[in-house]
């Protein structure tokens, strides 16, 4: 690191784990990408400030970065070779390459969104511990492969079949010899439904080696870590899988609601399933200078469900003002909202989105606390100043 900031470093002892030096930390690991902020150095955890998702399709270079591991080297060069094996509880146990995945399944390019399960955890008070992500750990990209329901079809899923299991080519932090960082799975039925992908291009182009190069699973809905990157197996279980990440408080949330802070026993924990209603303002970006008549604009999302309505308000929920809402591009994707709102004069106002989805649920100002800090889906603030 020394070498990379041109002095030594006399604290280096001192500097906490998961930092790195400022004058290196946006640039380093985030070669690719553009105006990520990078929340850890080990494992590369970056986010994407909301003003750069203004775009439908998320950019591949504007797209987060969560990793749980070190990703394995040299997937480039390793693609032509690269394997998907599919076995478990299936008839059929086999192996694909990616050119014969494309050759045998049918090919489909989609919108789907992908959100970490922390994002939104750095406003949890008491603290929950974990990568700080506030708005940024979710993006929008255009993925291109094959469903894995018609990849589990052709291995022949087995009649007592309940979970999948995904395993991918990153290794441990500590270099741990055959211990995987990560390997989660999903209920069955979910993996059957047809707009799951084992993917491998990314907005019509490759993969970012960040963002699973060459083979990975886009689970749109579920929290990101379902989604497996590196992508080398699939698994059929008879129960609910049990691999690094799967277990103890990791992606579960209390059964109940509890009192901030409150301990809470293993066994009260429930597993993640579908994220919740969530909406973005993505223009204009907070802190922005702006004169009265302002276009607002964002996106809006709800697991496995449509979104029916987003409100804005410019006086602190006093009164709401419903935006036009565009329909997904496709199942799993989100969907585009704007508005003109006109603020009465000089001064600093708040704009707030609120999204209510096709089955009711609607953002709240506040949600339940949860140790691990998962599921914020606390209505959006973007802060403005007329002059």
């Amino acid at each position: 690191m020394g070498a990379m900031v041109g002095a030594s470093i006399p604290f280096h002892r001192n500097l906490p784990a998961g930092l790195v030096p400022a004058a290196f930390a946006d640039e380093e690991r985030l070669v690719g990408k553009d105006g990520l902020t990078l929340l850890n150095e080990r494992p590369v955890n970056a986010e994407t400030p909301a003003h750069l998702l203004d775009d439908s399709t998320t950019p591949t270079a504007r797209h987060f970065i969560r990793n749980n591991g070190i990703p394995p080297a040299g997937t480039d060069a390793d693609a032509d070779a690269w394997t998907l094996t599919v076995d478990g509880l299936v008839d059929r146990p086999a192996t694909w390459s990616i050119s014969e995945l494309r050759a045998r399944f049918e090919v489909v390019t989609m919108a789907l969104v992908i959100e970490c399960g922390g994002n939104g955890r750095a406003f949890f008070d008491p603290p929950a511990s974990g990568s700080q992500w506030t708005y940024g750990a979710v993006g929008c990209s255009r993925w291109t492969g094959v469903r894995l329901e018609d990849v589990l079809a052709a291995a022949g899923v087995g009649s007592s079949a309940v979970y999948t299991a995904h395993y991918g080519a990153d290794t441990d932090l500590a270099g741990e010899p055959g211990k995987m960082p990560l390997s989660r799975g999903v209920p069955i039925a979910k993996a059957m439904t047809g707009n799951v992908l084992v993917a491998f291009a990314q907005n019509d182009g490759p993969i970012h080696p960040m963002n699973g190069a060459p083979l990975r699973l886009v689970v749109p809905g579920w929290p990101g870590s379902c989604s497996q990157k590196w992508l080398r197996r699939i698994r059929v279980r008879d129960v609910v899988h049990d691999g690094p990440k799967m277990t103890g408080t990791s992606y579960r949330v209390p059964r109940y609601p509890i009192e901030p802070g409150e301990r809470v026993a293993e066994k009260d924990f429930r597993i993640i399933g579908r994220m919740p209603v969530k909406s973005l303002i993505t223009n204009p970006a907070n802190g922005a200078k702006t004169g009265r008549t302002i276009e607002v604009r964002g996106h809006a999302w709800s697991g496995d469900r449509t979104v029916a309505a987003v409100d804005l308000s410019h006086d602190f929920g006093a009164t709401w003002t419903r935006a036009g809402l565009d329909a997904p591009v496709n199942d799993g994707a989100w969907q585009d909202f704007r508005a003109k709102v006109e603020l009465p004069g000089a001064g600093y106002y708040e704009l707030w989105s609120r999204a209510t989805d096709r089955e009711g649920a609607m953002q709240p100002h506040a949600i339940d606390w949860n140790p691990r800090g998962y599921l914020n889906n606390t209505l959006h603030r973007v802060a403005v100043r007329v002059a």
